[in-house]
């Protein structure tokens, strides 16, 4: 199966699922708690000063301006409203300066939020007061704007469309500016099929985070009602894009890793934003699934971006601005242009108009990250690979960064992520780390000329190839394939990996002649700023948070010695890397995400059974096709033994793909991907393509 996205359309979820109660007031708390901190760091200007820089920066006022608007709009926050007025005061000032009077020249951001907020404070201040900041705001665009042309210039294209909506602009001049700015430099950005991604080109591989951006404001533009001559193009573009990424989101919500602004809070929200703007548009078509889909995933990233929330003064109220909870002066995972008072900015902002688009009552259905059942290869530009089973997802990078940029390395090779639906996924790890010293990923490493080199470290010379041989929202199988870059040599490797909703068994082989002495990196988070627990064992490791019943545990299949490696810092925190040594040419790892209900570690350990086919423990049995697990059963075939008694228990009038939802033991529902019989307990059904049927 070498298409680079494969996706299934299966319904059923392995584990039990529901709804999560986040009431829509939830997201102006967020909101209300960064706009009172920000409040503490403003000058009687108006101006928001950033508290580690001691200035005004980029974006921060007018950002804070539409928060305070998003806040008075709901009826919340009415002593904000003198606060909110002097920082519009103030921005819009800056803005009819154009380009030296916005700090850092940053005016392509003001356009939309400061436009926007004019309609937020109409009912609470004068006519006159509203006219004075109009007429701010028709300051040519030309002299506002510095001509960025990656994602910046979307910024001013969704502005230029508000600002003629609001009378600000002539209809033509903004539409002649959007249009031009479309076909000469923006349509060229978004990935050909089957992708659609936006390419910001900033960071090589290419940014998954700053893609939410220029994607966002172009499904934004065209939600906004734009309707010039590229519309049709810009909306078909935009909403492919962002059904694409339903798949990327990992199942708790996280926005995909690498490249520039990569695990930065904010990015999250720019996630949750474009959910809530496809939850209405499929609600408006009436597709209840897709929007129940999209309205989760948005709560998925909401409820996500909560973990990183602070309570400890003077900083309560705000977010850490990258996923980690060291002191925001030492810049952990920051890029050049990161500070707290904009990258805060840019979270209230973004949740304020989640807010704003929140507005339908939709009810939720599973994510395809919660589902799975997909293996996906994005285009050259991100060279990362994705795969999910039963909510357990995988990312690969099949290529490392080489050089810095925007003061940062970003994208190691290998495996950099690990996650599982209902369980902590920074444990995972949720991401590998890349520094000048050295990376660490889940990836072989070997001995060369007496040193130990880790995949991660290799950007220069080594790259990976990905395969997927069977996809199925309980079962996948795929394959990474680690070879030397062109004129480069070295030992090579295959993983192949097996995906399971309980975890991932990792079969590491060294294909290369001769005798190499290798191992496999395990990458362990040690701290995020705050200690992790680590315990080990003969053939384990495992780590979690103090307090938390939650582990990730990487147990070796095989008699093993285990060394630790360096400490590295990625952004999410220190990860240590784990040497596990290999005696053959073979070593399997099973990666064991274990929630507080789930077995121990251990237990795993003691049950694991590995065979050509498959692997066998407490938790599940995996043989060719089929899975059969603790509370889901399925996979490609005529039937399926759910009490290992030698007799198929359910069987099926010709060979197909089903997924069998269990409770202790006994099939609830059931779904397959074609029209067939199917026969259990001596019950015949009458099976649909991919309509569930409640036993």
């Amino acid at each position: 199966m070498q298409q680079p996205v494969a996706v299934t359309a299966y319904h059923l979820t392995p584990r039990p699922w529901l709804p999560l109660q986040i009431p829509t007031d939830a997201y102006l708390d967020a909101v209300e708690g960064l706009c009172r901190f920000s409040l503490r760091h403003q000058e009687p200007s108006g101006a928001i000063i950033d508290p580690f820089l001691h200035r005004e920066h980029q974006y921060a006022t007018p950002y804070f301006a539409a928060a305070v608007g998003t806040l008075l709009s709901a009826g919340r926050a009415r002593d904000l409203l003198s606060p909110g007025v002097r920082a519009m005061e103030h921005a819009t000032a800056c803005f009819a300066g154009g380009r030296a009077a916005i700090p850092d020249q940053h005016g392509e951001f003001f356009i939309p939020a400061l436009t926007e907020a004019l309609e937020l404070y109409k009912p609470h201040v004068s006519a006159a007061v509203i006219e004075r900041w109009k007429e701010r705001l028709r300051k040519p665009r030309q002299e506002v704007v510095r001509g960025g042309t990656n994602n910046w210039e979307t910024y001013a294209m969704k502005g230029e469309w508000l600002r003629m909506q609001a009378g600000l602009v002539p209809r033509a001049e903004a539409v002649a500016f959007i249009e031009s700015a479309w076909s000469a430099r923006q349509r060229g950005r978004f990935s050909a099929p089957p992708w659609f991604l936006y390419h910001d080109l900033t960071s090589e591989p290419d940014t998954l985070s700053v893609e939410a951006v220029g994607r966002g404001n172009i499904l934004a533009l065209v939600a906004l009602g734009y309707d010039g001559p590229g519309a049709a193009e810009m909306r078909q573009l935009a909403e492919d894009a962002t059904r694409l990424t339903l798949f990327l989101q990992d199942p708790s919500g996280q926005v995909p890793a690498n490249g520039r602004t990569d695990d930065h809070v904010w990015v999250d929200a720019g996630y949750q934003l474009a959910f809530e703007v496809m939850a209405a548009r499929a609600f408006q078509a009436k597709d209840a699934w897709l929007a129940g889909q999209y309205r989760r995933a948005a709560l998925l990233a909401f409820r996500n971006i909560q973990r990183w929330r602070r309570s400890d003064a003077p900083f309560d109220g705000s977010y850490f601005i990258t996923k980690n909870r060291f002191d925001p002066a030492l810049r952990v995972g920051y890029q050049e242009a990161s500070q707290y008072s904009n990258y805060s900015g840019s979270l209230m902002f973004h949740l304020g108009e989640a807010y704003l688009n929140h507005r339908v009552d939709i009810p939720q259905r599973p994510t395809p990250s919660e589902i799975g059942g997909y293996a996906i290869q994005l285009d050259d530009r991100f060279s990362t690979a994705f795969a999910n089973a039963g909510g357990m997802q995988i990312q690969a990078n099949l290529r490392g960064q080489l050089k810095p940029t925007h003061g940062n390395l970003w994208t190691p090779l290998g495996l950099v992520r690990f996650a599982r639906a209902g369980w902590d996924t920074r444990l995972g790890p949720a991401d590998g780390a890349l520094t000048a010293a050295g990376g660490v990923s889940f990836a072989p490493e070997f001995l060369e000329a007496g040193r130990w080199l880790r995949m991660a470290s290799l950007s220069d010379r080594y790259e990976a190839r990905w395969s997927a041989q069977f996809v199925h929202p309980l079962l996948v199988r795929c394959r990474l394939e680690y070879l030397p870059k062109p004129g480069q040599t070295g030992p090579t490797f295959q993983d192949d990996l097996l995906v399971t909703p309980d975890g991932v068994l990792s079969t590491i082989r060294l294909t290369s002649p001769g005798d190499t002495r290798w191992g496999v990196t395990w990458p362990v988070l040690e701290s995020d700023g705050t200690p992790l627990i680590r315990s080990s064992g003969d053939r384990i490791r495992s780590v979690r948070f103090p307090g938390s019943a939650e582990a990730q545990n990487f147990i070796a299949l095989q008699d093993t010695r285990m060394e630790d490696g360096p400490l590295l810092r990625g952004s999410y925190g220190d990860l240590r890397a784990v040497r596990a040594l290999a005696s053959g040419r073979e070593f399997r790892t099973f990666i064991y995400p274990q929630s507080a209900s789930d077995p121990a570690g251990e237990q795993v350990l003691q049950s694991l059974k590995a065979f050509d086919a498959g692997i066998e423990s407490i938790l599940a049995r995996v043989e060719g096709t089929l899975y059969n697990g603790r509370t889901a059963a399925g996979g490609v075939g005529a039937g399926i033994d759910l009490n290992h008694d030698g007799k198929a228990d359910i069987t099926f009038s010709e060979r197909c793909g089903f997924y069998v939802q269990l409770r202790s033991g006994r099939p609830i529902q059931i779904e397959t991907d074609r029209p067939v019989r199917a026969t259990l307990s001596g019950r015949r059904l009458s099976m649909k393509a991919h309509i569930p049927v409640p036993l």
